[in-house]
């Protein structure tokens, strides 16, 4: 059965008040899916990252990795080598991840999130 003109009105009216008010509320769950977005890449780049060296250390030296550089008995060089090391590929990994993660949120949302809004470039 067709809609008459008055039904086919108030329901375009219903969707229009459905999407303004979808405004702060989706935003703020935007927000909230991007930081869960950007922590779990985080995460999950730090994780392989650190097995991938620990794997590549004990190939190289035949040892396992210092679990803590701080300690006396680690000799100095592997303790800088080791924490140099894991740092900037720990960083480096977390950061590409988030940029993945990121170009996927604007390819299905259509905008960067507000945490990553252009700076004025």
């Amino acid at each position: 059965m067709a809609k008459s003109k008055a039904d086919q009105t108030d329901s375009a009216d219903q969707t229009d008040s459905a999407d303004r008010t979808d405004g702060a509320d989706g935003a703020e769950k935007n927000s909230k899916i991007w930081a869960a977005m950007a922590l779990i890449a985080g995460l999950g780049a730090a994780r392989v990252t650190s097995k991938v060296l620990s794997t590549g250390w004990r190939a190289s030296t035949g040892r396992k990795p210092p679990a803590n550089p701080a300690d006396p008995d680690v000799e100095v060089w592997e303790a800088v080598v080791w924490s140099a090391a894991t740092g900037a590929a720990v960083a480096m990994a977390k950061m590409f991840a988030q940029r993945r993660a990121a170009n996927y949120y604007v390819r299905s949302t259509g905008h960067l999130p507000k945490q990553l809004e252009k700076d004025g470039r």
